[in-house]
């Protein structure tokens, strides 16, 4: 069971780091956009605006619902990193009790 546990563990940490950076990657990306530094009409920017707006928009959503509205300012990816922060050390905690 051990055995399974750690690199289970090991695995979804690794998950959790690629979502925080795809949560990175589509702040900046939003900010590029709204700035118009890069244009969407461009295919290959719109196709990754897209992907990443649809795998962190679900996530964003809900924690937007409990957030004041602070104007422009928008702190759920902030929120949303620090929680996943907060399970990846919980996991790598949990791991090291069955290593």
């Amino acid at each position: 069971m051990d055995a399974i546990i750690v690199p289970l563990f090991n695995l979804i940490i690794a998950a959790l780091r690629i979502y925080v950076w795809c949560l990175v990657i589509s702040v900046v990306l939003s900010w590029l956009v709204a700035f118009k530094v890069i244009n969407t009409n461009n295919r290959f920017v719109y196709m990754v605006g897209d992907f990443l707006h649809r795998i962190t928009e679900p996530a964003l959503g809900r924690i937007r619902r409990f957030l004041p509205n602070l104007g422009g300012v928008d702190l759920s990816p902030i929120v949303l990193i620090l929680l996943i922060v907060f399970v990846q050390e919980t996991l790598a905690r949990l791991a090291f009790k069955f290593y």
